[in-house]
């Protein structure tokens, strides 16, 4: 017995070291090596569930050139730092509701023990008496123990667990949305970042050209040497415009980069701002349903509401905690200690076992109130929960309302910039050609020139603030997904 018993210890021993050095060299992943099916639902990537069963999802190669806003998302959603957190937190609740579901099963422990004895006796007057005696005892038990009702703690326990896991899930897929609305944002400030120094370079252009006309007009002297001032004087405002444009551009694609988990200073090419999805008829579902469905399904609702249940769960299990356990207990314990019929007889050699087996109850009787409060501390918490609950939906409420007069706001303004471009740009062409004759001034050319600018850095801030509302409004709502940037 006492050999099987060491080789039993010692199997356990060895695959305990086999995982430990597994899970030290990352030769798997943690949710490799699920018996109790509690993290199957733990997705392989932090992208959750808007990797959409994609294959090859996270697998990246060098950053295209251009970068399309598909892929900056994918990077994100990835390697963004709190995806991945997020991600972490899954896989953590995921183990806490095994580690619930293994309190159903029995527990089983082997104990072993060798040590070498040296006892002494040395009896005063009575030599014939004294005894020495070394030897080596082995001792081996094992033990077992299984918690057959409990009144509804473990159950508990595992709604609690099953709860935070689900709450998990839904933060997980809450951040996924604020991680993708964010880099949607940051793409179109850096796209328009593009654009509007595309344009400065452009008023640039046109503001020298301006400058040289009045001079060359001055140089005849058909204008006075004011309008050559007024017309450098723009000139160099336009130079100060593209170079703040410039830096502006900078920091845009450095906030993309960092989104993606790259450095500020990596190389981004982003396409031009007119390359991408193109305005379409106007948005009209009903804001009211739009409300009511995001406070029914958005993710961070979602995450508040099973808060509130594993809360609910865990007032259940307090109280279980203090009502009675009924288990099956049973121990086997062998020992080689020697034996001895009593004083200054030598000990002989002996082997010996002892077990047995049955049912223990346990009573919690008395625990000085603190069950009492615990249960108190509990429902309160539930309380707490309950108002995170109502507090999310208000918020998420605003934020669609918020989203939706965004989106309403920037269809309006697409029509107006586009018109409003058109007649600035007539404008500066009847100007121009009006100085160019002599019949106009330098301010009324100036004053076109930049009406012009202002136009185009408009009709750009107008576009991208289009694009990117349209794509906000969806994350408010709880449903941006990959599907949203076809053709983006």
């Amino acid at each position: 017995m006492n050999g099987r018993m060491g080789r039993a210890h010692a199997a356990v021993t060895f695959m305990s070291c086999c995982m430990g050095a597994c899970l030290a060299l990352g030769a798997a992943p943690v949710y490799a090596f699920d018996p109790l099916l509690a993290t199957h639902g733990v997705t392989p990537n932090a992208a959750g569930a808007l990797a959409d069963g994609e294959a090859g999802f996270c697998t990246f190669g060098p950053l295209g050139d251009p970068l399309k806003l598909p892929e900056v998302v994918e990077r994100a959603l990835c390697n963004n730092a709190k995806t991945r957190q997020a991600w972490a937190a899954v896989k953590e609740q995921a183990a806490n509701v095994g580690f619930a579901r293994a309190a159903y099963l029995p527990t089983m422990s082997v104990q072993g023990q060798k040590v070498r004895d040296d006892s002494v006796t040395n009896v005063t007057g009575e030599p014939q008496l004294s005894q020495a005696d070394r030897a080596t005892i082995s001792t081996a038990s094992i033990t077992a123990n299984w918690v057959l009702w409990d009144f509804g703690g473990r159950r508990a326990a595992l709604d609690n667990a099953s709860a935070l896991l689900a709450a998990a899930r839904a933060n997980q897929d809450a951040t996924l949305q604020t991680t993708f609305a964010t880099v949607v944002k940051d793409y179109y400030a850096a796209q328009a970042a593009q654009g509007a120094l595309a344009a400065a370079e452009e008023t640039e252009q046109t503001a020298k050209e301006s400058a040289a006309v009045a001079q060359a007009r001055v140089d005849h002297g058909a204008a006075p040497v004011s309008d050559a001032l007024q017309a450098q004087t723009s000139f160099a405002q336009a130079v100060f415009a593209r170079a703040k444009a410039e830096g502006e551009l900078e920091s845009a694609l450095g906030t993309l980069a960092v989104d993606m988990n790259l450095t500020p200073t990596d190389a981004i090419t982003l396409p031009a701002v007119t390359d991408g999805v193109t305005p379409d008829a106007g948005f009209n579902e009903s804001i009211e349903d739009l409300i009511d469905e995001a406070r029914r399904t958005h993710p961070s609702v979602i995450a508040a509401q099973q808060q509130l249940e594993a809360s609910l769960a865990k007032v259940r299990q307090v109280r279980a905690q203090g009502l009675p356990t009924l288990s099956f207990v049973s121990k086997y314990t062998t020992d080689n200690q020697p034996a001895s019929l009593g004083l200054g007889v030598p000990e002989f050699p002996a082997t010996g076992h002892d077990w047995y087996f049955g049912i223990q109850l346990t009573i919690p009787l008395f625990e000085g109130f603190g069950r009492h409060y615990q249960v108190r501390q509990a429902e309160a918490q539930s309380e707490q929960q309950q108002d995170a609950v109502d507090q999310a939906q208000q918020q998420v409420a605003i934020d669609v309302w918020n989203a939706y007069q965004a989106l309403k706001t920037s269809e309006e303004n697409l029509t107006n910039t586009e018109s409003l471009l058109s007649i600035a740009a007539k404008s500066f062409d009847a100007a121009e050609h009006r100085y160019g004759a002599g019949v106009g001034s330098i301010l009324e050319l100036l004053n076109a020139q930049s009406a012009l600018a202002d136009a185009k850095r408009q009709r750009i801030q107008a576009l991208t603030d289009w694009r990117d509302d349209r794509l906000q409004l969806a994350a408010k709502l709880g449903r941006l997904g990959l599907h949203d940037l076809d053709s983006r």
